[in-house]
């Protein structure tokens, strides 16, 4: 049975609403060419045509704050329905994507869809607000809300994934990204903390000319996080342990967003949580914490 699919929006920098698509319907040539996303253009064309649907997810409509996009993205990746608002999919799609990564429009563009009883995929970060993710606390307790990066379902750390007792006892965990805490900090926050039991307790702001954070986990191990700004696309993990260390480089796209929109999927076809909820508010909690200790440089309780 054919899952129909809404995808909504689309934000600057951010090519997913594109990607998301094409993993999901197959791909335009021509279209995805000329859509204005090279790199994504570069790894989709890549793949085997066999790589390429996702479960019984079909993206049946598109709408974005822009028509030219709109319909650029309708034809990149073959969806049949351009639609004026977004509203305008009730009734007609099984579930939504919000594939915008700009926080604020996150609530204003899911809570109809929400308040529907649809299923929604919403893109990374979901929230820096504590009082916003109260809000969608429950929808994600219920199995109706998916949120977070793909990272934690990154294809190079699958050697590590359930078998970090590989490194003896664990000490560090450390990661370094491109960009920003705010926006970029969630991925290898998913990444690291889904490969650890232990849990988040507090963020401390590290001095230095780019922003960088020190996660105090329960059991004593430290993550630190380094977000470096404006520099070559970078997604660097690595963990050290009593009997080795383990250093993954992220590069693998494709593969984290299908395994991601598979596990959406089978959120949509059961009714559970595709990700423990807890896990997914220890990520988000920290991402804020890590927020509120860089611009206060203090140490701040990840559960304040």
């Amino acid at each position: 049975m054919v899952i129909r699919v809404g995808m909504l929006g689309t934000s600057p920098g951010n090519g997913h609403p594109f990607s998301y698509s094409a993993i999901i319907n197959g791909y335009d040539a021509e279209g995805l060419e000329q859509c204005g996303w090279p790199v994504i253009h570069e790894y989709i064309s890549r793949r085997d045509p066999a790589d390429f649907g996702v479960a019984e997810l079909r993206v049946t409509h598109a709408w974005t704050q822009d028509p030219v996009i709109t319909r650029a993205l309708c034809r990149a990746a073959g969806i049949g329905q351009a639609v004026s608002r977004p509203e305008a999919m009730l009734g007609d799609v099984d579930a939504v994507i919000v594939a915008r990564d700009d926080v604020d429009s996150h609530r204003p563009l899911a809570e109809p869809f929400l308040a529907a009883g649809l299923p929604v995929l919403i893109d990374k970060p979901l929230t820096l607000d504590r009082r916003e993710l109260d809000f969608f606390t429950p929808y994600l307790i219920a199995g109706q809300l998916m949120t977070g990066s793909a990272m934690r379902y990154a294809v190079e750390l699958d050697r590590v994934r359930g078998r970090l007792d590989i490194l003896g006892e664990l000490k560090l965990v450390r990661g370094t990204i491109l960009n920003d805490w705010a926006k970029y900090g969630i991925h290898l926050l998913e990444a690291g903390l889904s490969l650890v039991a232990a849990r988040p307790c507090s963020v401390t702001a590290l001095p230095g000319a780019h922003a960088g954070v020190a996660i105090l986990l329960d059991d004593g191990t430290r993550f630190t996080i380094d977000a470096l700004g404006r520099v070559s696309p970078l997604f660097e993990l690595e963990l050290f342990g009593s009997e080795g260390c383990s250093r993954h480089s992220i590069v693998d796209n494709f593969t984290m967003f299908r395994r991601m929109l598979w596990a959406f999927a089978c959120m949509v076809r059961e009714g559970r949580p595709a990700i423990a909820p807890a896990a997914t508010l220890d990520v988000l909690r920290t991402l804020i914490a890590g927020q509120e200790a860089l611009h206060g440089h203090r140490e701040v309780r990840v559960h304040e």
